[in-house]
Order: structure tokens, then sequence, then C-alpha cells
């Protein structure tokens, strides 16, 4: 199952609440037999590592996709010998949206185009105003 931490030990996981969104570092990670989609709440700025972790079926991890490359960009990707997939989101610095990040995969012997195999809805959510 995709499990998020953010990087000072309290929990990122996904909510729609503003006051629970994540902010600085987080790592979403998405074992085998996981749920395939997600949801997770960040504040501009935030930088998320996506751990694809090796699959069991005779797909591999092929590539990130952002909906919305404005407001949650995708880059870094590399996959390991493993077949762990690597890849940074980089949310916007400083204004709110949302994006639809999707991890493709596909047999390596297989023709055709990868389909997708997790989606991660991110919403980045400003800071509240003052004053």
């Amino acid at each position: 199952m995709p499990s998020a931490g953010a990087s000072d030990g309290e929990s990122a996981r996904p909510s729609s609440s503003a006051r629970a969104c994540a902010a600085g570092q987080v790592v979403v990670t998405v074992a085998p037999g996981g749920a395939v989609r997600e949801r997770l709440c960040v504040r501009p700025g935030t930088v998320v590592s996506l751990v694809l972790e090796p699959r069991t079926d005779d797909r591999r991890w092929t590539a990130v996709r952002s909906s919305a490359p404005a407001s949650v960009l995708v880059s870094g990707w590399r996959v390991d010998t493993d077949g762990t997939a690597h890849a940074a989101l980089r949310c916007a610095g400083t204004r709110g949206g949302t994006a639809t990040i999707t991890a493709l995969a596909k047999a390596p012997d297989v023709a055709g185009a990868a389909r997708g195999a997790f989606m991660l809805d991110v919403s980045v959510v400003p800071y509240p105003q003052e004053g």
C-alpha cells in the first residue's frame, strides 16, 4: 500500500483538510498489491520523492507523467537494476493547483503503449494569508 511520510516524522497521509497538508520533503512509497490511486495534499514548494517498488507481475515501471506540470513537475526519473523506480515531484513554489501523477508500466516484450498502473492526485494548497 502506498505510504507517505513527512521528513519531520509527522504523517503526510492524504487528506482533504488544508491543515494536514505536508510541506518540505515527502516520501511516497508504492508497494506491490497496494492501492492503485491515492491522494496527497502538499504546500507550495514541497518536493515529493515517489518510490515505486518492483512490480510482482510481468510489467515494469516505464515512466511517470504529470497532468499539470505547472503545478507538479516530474523530474529525476530513474529505474534501479532491481526494478525500483524513482521520481521527484516538484510542486509549484507559490501558487496552488492540482495534478494527477500517473506511473506507467508495461511488459518489456509486448508491443504497445504502457498503461497507467498507479495514480497520485496531488493538491497544492497555498498557506493561509494573514492580515
